[in-house]
């Protein structure tokens, strides 16, 4: 697969196969793919959890009970503005909307809402569940870096047939999350994936984000 078919051709999928294995050898392999991703200084500051079994069950009645009975939790940090404007309310919304309207739930439906909402929780039926944390002390820097190692992650995964979905749902319940995967103190959660094979029969896997054309966000200068 050459690297710009990996790179357009990822999205976030939301239904896994869930009866194909991804073996442990699998998932190391692919981490040592992207910790080839640049930091500075080579400090590499990303830390790895991987569940499946009863830890990962255990983490989805965890976060599902919280979700379900209205506790939204708090994030550790603002993933998202604190004031949201345009143009970046209107991307959010075309594709919330997008979504909802592909699967046919009503927004206003909070029963269907949250059916549909609850399966972050359950890693969309994937076999695998990661969580990246990075210790507190590290600045906005290594934060950059980690977004190039999730992503050298993300695309090494397709190159080997496999799919992913990055999760910040996960973030909010950081304080169930966390002591479930024997996390020191000193460790933040980046986020959550879901890993496995995509389903090919599922409706939400046909859904596709929109991009800018480079035009419309790039300056040239003379």
């Amino acid at each position: 697969m050459r690297v710009s078919d990996a790179i357009t051709g990822r999205q976030s999928i939301r239904a896994f196969l869930s009866d194909k294995t991804v073996s442990d050898e699998q998932v190391a392999s692919l981490l040592n793919v992207a910790a080839r991703a640049p930091s500075g200084s080579n400090i590499q500051p990303w830390h790895v959890y991987v569940v499946r079994g009863e830890r990962k069950a255990a983490i989805t009645e965890a976060c599902s009970a919280r979700f379900l009975n209205g506790d939204e939790g708090a994030y550790e940090y603002h993933y998202y503005p604190r004031a949201w404007r345009e143009p970046y309310i209107g991307r959010r919304r075309q594709t919330g909307f997008g979504l909802y309207g592909l699967l046919g739930v009503d927004r206003q439906d909070v029963a269907s809402v949250q059916g549909y909402r609850v399966q972050n929780y359950q890693f969309f039926g994937a076999p695998v569940g990661l969580f990246f944390t990075i210790d507190r002390d590290m600045e906005q820097g290594s934060w950059l870096d980690y977004g190039m190692f999730l992503q050298s992650f993300m695309l090494a995964a397709r190159e080997a047939g496999l799919e992913s979905c990055a999760q910040a749902a996960f973030c909010p319940y950081h304080d169930s999350v966390m002591p479930l995967l024997g996390a020191p103190d000193e460790q933040m959660l980046v986020c959550g994936m879901s890993l496995g094979y995509a389903d090919p029969n599922a409706l939400i896997n046909t859904y596709r984000t929109p991009r800018l054309d480079a035009r419309d966000f790039m300056t040239v200068l003379d």
